[in-house]
């Protein structure tokens, strides 16, 4: 089967410093009609269940740890008996949402898998938070950057947890590396590409 990509929006609430916001996320499946992986599982559980439809999920995969990405994570991976993959520098947002509850595995820059035939690593990219990470898969051409690039710009920071400067680096040092037409699939709103993202923030 060909390796693909399937995308679902879902709706909730991102809490951080005691304020709320109202958010829509993107969650991403990559796989085939057998397997996939899921990219960060936010707010609505049984929708991304449905989704996967039956099919076997080799993991779950939290491209960071706040809240709008992994509330609805322990749910879904209960449903469908997948581990739950974070970077360790982001356990401490991980513990505001479950307390009890550790991930089956970490995440770390380099770390590689493969799924339906395609070859997906780990980009580690701190800045919108200590562990986040971007999954890059060269047969697509695609990078799913969480919250680390948006189309318009780096993640938001500014929050605990959160450096302004440490995010550029990370987007220039270790994205915009990536080849040009390289499509990036965000954590919210509009896909984009390098290109697009080099031209207004610019390698240096």
């Amino acid at each position: 089967m060909t390796l693909r990509i399937e995308h679902l929006i879902t709706h909730g609430t991102f809490s951080l410093d005691g304020d709320d916001f109202e958010v829509d996320n993107n969650i991403w499946i990559l796989g085939d009609d057998h397997e996939v992986v899921v990219l960060d599982a936010a707010h609505d559980a049984a929708t991304i269940v449905a989704a996967v439809g039956g099919r076997k999920v080799q993991a779950l995969i939290c491209t960071h740890g706040h809240n709008d990405h992994i509330n609805a994570a322990a749910e879904f991976a209960d449903a469908v008996g997948a581990p739950i993959l974070l970077h360790p520098d982001d356990t401490m947002l991980w513990d505001m949402v479950y307390a009890a509850r550790r991930v089956d595995a970490p995440l770390s820059d380099g770390y590689r898998f493969s799924v339906a035939g395609g070859d997906v690593s780990v980009i580690h990219t701190p800045g919108h938070s200590p562990g986040g990470c971007c999954l890059h898969v060269p047969s697509l051409g695609v990078l799913f950057s969480g919250d680390t690039l948006f189309n318009g710009g780096p993640g938001a920071t500014g929050r605990s947890f959160s450096d302004h400067d440490l995010i550029v680096r990370s987007i220039r040092k270790r994205l915009f590396t990536l080849p040009d037409a390289t499509t990036v699939h965000t954590g919210h709103g509009d896909s984009t590409t390098i290109a697009s993202e080099v031209a207004a923030l610019g390698r240096s």
